[in-house]
């Protein structure tokens, strides 16, 4: 109960999901956590349901100038920040032939640009305190073929090579700061819960496999794997992308439950 004690943690995207699963893990770990999102009302409950151990904060990772201010107030009231886990992501049922400018640009500001700029402010705090560990939210979908997610698979490829470009930045300037992307397959969390209204909606006719049978996995699965990533325990594991997926990618076929962010639906 004490892998994070003394760290003070800034998560995005915490008000559901992955993210809400991170902060709850992190508090019971002895962090400080400062939950972000653009869902005050489930980000408020959230912290207040954690207690003293976490704070929310409104924050639309999208801009530049709030992650500048995000940062700062965060250092002048814990004094530091160690850990910046990059969890804010969308994702949009389109194809490379149906992709719409409008929803690609908001699907690569929240994923990919809002990683970059908390990576950026992020490293300059953790260098003024001695050093940190960032965490990056990839996907399957940057690593094997989601067609139908095009945007949010392009997003999520930016994030996996940047972070590799941070890790070897932070290694070559001696900087004590270490970066990793995780990368989940199907996770049961509201986003992909979303996934049959949204292909309904997008009116796409989706060769899914037929043999769904495992379940969806848990925000449980991939929050440990975070949490190790974020301690001081993994101090020597840097620029990596890890794949929490049930062997899918690197598989031949759809593995049920892993293989695509779809294969729970298709039954």
């Amino acid at each position: 109960m004490d892998r994070l004690t003394g760290k003070v943690a800034i998560i995005t995207g915490a008000a559901k999901g992955l993210g809400e699963a991170y902060a709850r893990l992190f508090a019971q770990e002895g962090a400080k956590v400062i939950l972000t999102d653009v869902d005050s009302q489930n980000g408020e409950r959230v912290a207040r349901e954690i207690g003293e151990q976490a704070e929310f904060k409104l924050h639309d990772v999208r801009f530049e100038a709030q992650w500048e201010k995000l940062i700062s107030e965060v250092v002048q009231k814990y004094g530091k920040l160690d850990i910046l886990v990059n969890n804010a992501g969308v994702a949009e049922i389109q194809t490379p032939e149906t992709l719409t400018e409008d929803k690609y640009r908001f699907v690569m500001a929240v994923s990919a640009d809002g990683t970059i700029f908390g990576c950026k402010h992020a490293i300059g705090a953790m260098k003024a305190s001695g050093g940190g560990s960032i965490v990056n939210m990839t996907s399957v979908a940057a690593i094997a073929g989601e067609p139908f997610v095009v945007g949010y698979s392009a997003a999520k490829g930016a994030v996996a090579s940047f972070t590799r470009a941070v890790a070897v930045y932070c290694a070559q300037n001696q900087l004590n700061i270490r970066c990793n992307s995780v990368a989940p397959a199907s996770i049961n969390t509201p986003m992909v819960q979303s996934i049959p209204e949204k292909i309904a909606a997008a009116n796409l006719d989706l060769p899914l496999p037929s043999s769904a049978q495992n379940p969806l996995g848990e925000p449980k699965d991939i929050a440990y794997l975070v949490l190790y990533l974020a301690s001081d325990e993994s101090s020597f594991v840097s620029g990596q992308l890890i794949a929490v997926d049930q062997s899918a990618c690197v598989t031949m076929g759809a593995i049920p439950g892993g293989g695509s962010m779809y294969d729970e639906f298709a039954k």
